[in-house]
């Protein structure tokens, strides 16, 4: 014999609460409606579901049994509503986001941490990638949000690009080079120097090349290439190579790491670190409020990055 799912679950709402009409009301049912259904079930069993006579609603054995089954798909039902619910809220499901190396680091992990503080049912996984690979991400639906710096006209079509930091570069070395006790460096001291390349790939390996033909020169001494940003900081830190990094993530870590800014003018690349994103398609609710979480952390950020910069003295 078999009973309808719904059935079940009409059943189970009567005995939780002690009678037809509270039970119905629990489902957003009429009394008439959940009455037939009980009666039409008791018809094809030949049994009763309720002890005659009694209030509130006592159930008999069979009743109870068939109950407990109507319970599980009301408990199932129940779930489902609050996963609708909270999907609609954006404070559950699962955000894909990636976004190239050192600002993924730097930056966006810590939000991520902070965001899932307050958003524990929000799983988000994170990955690598350079500005080509997240652009293919995002128009392949295989991303939700790219964390990347482009320049104005890069985007591309079918793409939306939200600036959350202007793009700055500079000159990094560890707090104790020695070029940092001179009182005006020129490009010369800069090609004397070990350099650490960016890692392939990345904007900042074009960065470096302009930084090379704006001193008039073609390539510097290579020293280390192609680390992580933990590994490029520790390998400052031991030695006086220089490299290229953008000024925030010098920023993000002035307090932990022995890392500073040599404060030499470079050309500065016209491109802002922003969320990539796919423009005019339906988004994840959940995506969209981690997105307003690092927008809004980054808009703190930028004037305190902006008065550590100011804080330089500026060379030649």
């Amino acid at each position: 014999m078999k009973f309808e799912e719904r059935h079940l679950a009409q059943l189970a709402a009567v005995v939780e609460a002690g009678g037809v009409t509270e039970g119905a009301a629990m489902l957003g049912l009429s009394q008439p409606s959940v009455s037939r259904t009980l009666s039409a079930m008791e018809k094809r069993l030949g049994e009763p579901l309720f002890e005659l006579g009694r209030r509130p609603l006592i159930p008999t054995l069979i009743g109870r049994q068939l109950a407990a089954h109507g319970k599980i798909i009301l408990e199932a039902s129940r779930k489902a509503s609050e996963t609708v619910q909270s999907f609609r809220r954006g404070s559950m499901g699962t955000v894909r986001i990636s976004g190239v190396p050192f600002f993924m680091d730097a930056y966006i992990s810590r939000m991520i941490g902070e965001f899932q503080v307050s958003e524990p049912d929000i799983r988000v996984d994170q990955s690598y990638g350079n500005v080509p690979e997240l652009q293919a991400g995002i128009r392949s639906n295989q991303l939700d949000l790219a964390i990347c710096p482009l320049g104005v006209v890069d985007a591309g079509s079918g793409v939306e690009f939200t600036e959350i930091l202007p793009g700055r570069n500079i000159v990094a070395c560890r707090s104790s080079h020695p070029l940092l006790k001179k009182r005006r460096i020129c490009s010369q001291d800069l090609l004397d120097m070990p350099w650490i390349a960016p890692l392939p790939g990345s904007p900042l390996l074009s960065d470096l090349h302009s930084i090379l033909l704006s001193i008039g020169m073609s390539e510097v001494s290579i020293r280390y290439s192609g680390g992580s940003l933990l590994s490029v900081l520790n390998y400052l830190e031991e030695t006086d190579a220089l490299t290229v990094l953008p000024h925030s993530v010098v920023f993000a870590f002035r307090k932990s790491r022995a890392v500073t800014v040599l404060p030499v003018k470079i050309p500065q690349p016209e491109r802002s670190l922003g969320i990539l994103r796919m423009a005019g398609s339906p988004r994840l609710p959940a995506s969209e409020k981690l997105s307003h979480h690092i927008v809004n952390s980054f808009r703190d950020l930028r004037q305190l990055i902006k008065r550590h910069e100011n804080a330089v003295v500026w060379g030649n």
